[in-house]
């Protein structure tokens, strides 16, 4: 009998000990992470890998289940995203280049916006109302390595920038996001508090009157003068002369400028005869040295216009394009991989180098942040409008039958798309603790 009330007492000893020592494990692992965790196995993601400071390339797409990922809740905080178990925003006091990371495929991604009601898509970027099938390329997010950004938010952008002025100079790239941005910000606010002119390809505008906030647009596809009938019966291009539009560029609180696209037309796009060049007309110049003589020029306007302390500026790079054999964008409906993007030089290439030489030297009290959207741009060939740049695309394949590779659209950017991470970067950067690197490449 002592045998047994002695092994009795013991169980009861050792079932009590494990029930508090159960209930204090789960006490600290609440403590240590309060948020849901779970597995998305249905997602995939392409994930991007610095190799050095000026470099990143994509890992091979493959499925999230390989990845250990947390679903993170911060408290007050509306807009929630997937990361690998990163701290929220809030918490993160480290600065990190938000253009050094992977595409995560969300499948209940919410665009942000309705192509077929914003009414300042043109009809090239409009894939969805021109009757692409697909709508997968507007279902993957952009997450930064190493950092949380948050997502954008219109209402919180338009509270920020109440009673400033954001401008958007470049070429049709620039159009593009500055598209997107009002898409994003007319979705936010009621239409009738919003004023709109974007009829003009070369000026455009919108007005939140309840913030006072204007977000314009201004067509200067190489920053510097382009003059169509100069007196010498050519096409010219003035290097050392800025683009006539720029007197309306002075007092803006926000500038976001681009340039390279036009710079790299070539045959039958190219746009110039001559260029002209300290009052002097040349025919042949090496074209990294026009762009540089011309990026010079916008950077001195900078120098003598802006004060850092009232004004952001921005330097968007140039968005990839995916017109070669090895990369076209025609029927792409999936992300480049690592070894077709490494395969594929980008004829960008050579204009990288020398905006990053040009923003380098610009005075220290001015400061330019190079929003590099070139490599996460680069493995989105699933994003361009293709053969969807027209509503009446049927017709236009047959005619163009032959020559399919001249009329696919896949230099610009179907919306929503591509350009809504450029302005979810922009947001973050102008507004919260991230970096896009001053000159990071």
């Amino acid at each position: 009998m002592e045998l047994v009330s002695t092994v009795n007492d013991s169980w009861k000893y050792f079932a009590a000990g494990s029930f508090v020592g159960f209930t204090l494990l789960l006490l600290f692992a609440y403590q240590v992470n309060p948020y849901t965790s779970f597995m998305a196995s249905r997602n995939t993601v392409v994930e991007f890998v610095p190799l050095d400071e000026t470099d990143a390339t994509v890992s091979v797409i493959k499925p999230l289940e390989h990845f250990n990922i947390t679903v993170i809740s911060p408290k007050n905080e509306v807009n929630s995203t997937v990361e690998d178990v990163v701290e929220p925003a809030e918490e993160v006091d480290k600065e990190c280049n938000m253009f050094e990371g992977r595409w995560v495929y969300m499948p209940d991604e919410d665009p942000g916006y309705d192509s077929t009601r914003c009414p300042f898509i043109e009809e090239k970027m409009s894939c969805r109302k021109n009757g692409r099938p697909d709508f997968e390329y507007e279902r993957w997010r952009w997450e930064a390595k190493g950092c949380d950004i948050p997502l954008f938010n219109g209402t919180d952008m338009l509270e920020r920038l109440r009673n400033k002025r954001v401008i958007l100079v470049g070429d049709s790239l620039n159009r593009n996001m500055w598209m997107s941005l009002a898409c994003l910000l007319y979705s936010s606010i009621p239409s009738s508090s919003v004023e709109v002119s974007a009829e003009s390809p070369v000026y455009k505008f919108l007005k939140a009157k309840d913030y006072n906030c204007t977000v314009e647009f201004y067509w200067s596809p190489f920053l510097v003068e382009f003059i169509e009938k100069h007196v010498s019966g050519h096409k010219v291009l003035v290097l050392d002369k800025l683009s006539p539009n720029s007197l309306q560029w002075k007092g803006a609180d926000v500038m976001v400028f681009n340039s390279g696209h036009w710079w790299l037309h070539g045959g039958k796009m190219k746009s110039w005869d001559l260029f002209e060049y300290e009052g002097k007309l040349v025919e042949e110049m090496p074209i990294e040295l026009a762009y540089e003589r011309a990026m010079t020029t916008w950077s001195t306007w900078i120098n003598i216009n802006v004060d850092s302390n009232n004004t952001s500026v921005y330097f968007r790079s140039l968005s990839a394009v995916h017109h070669s054999s090895d990369d076209w964008c025609y029927n792409a409906t999936q992300p480049l991989e690592e070894d077709s993007v490494k395969s594929v030089a980008q004829r960008s290439d050579v204009l990288l180098p020398v905006i990053k030489k040009v923003i380098e030297g610009l005075n220290n009290n001015i400061q330019v942040k190079y929003m590099n959207i070139t490599k996460l741009s680069q493995y989105r060939r699933d994003a361009h409008p293709s053969i969807y740049r027209s509503s009446q695309w049927k017709v236009m394949i047959k005619k163009f039958e032959n020559s399919l590779t001249g009329y696919a659209d896949c230099s610009h950017w179907c919306l929503p798309g591509l350009p809504d991470t450029w302005n979810r970067l922009l947001y973050a950067s102008l507004f919260f603790n991230t970096s896009g690197g001053r000159t990071s490449p």
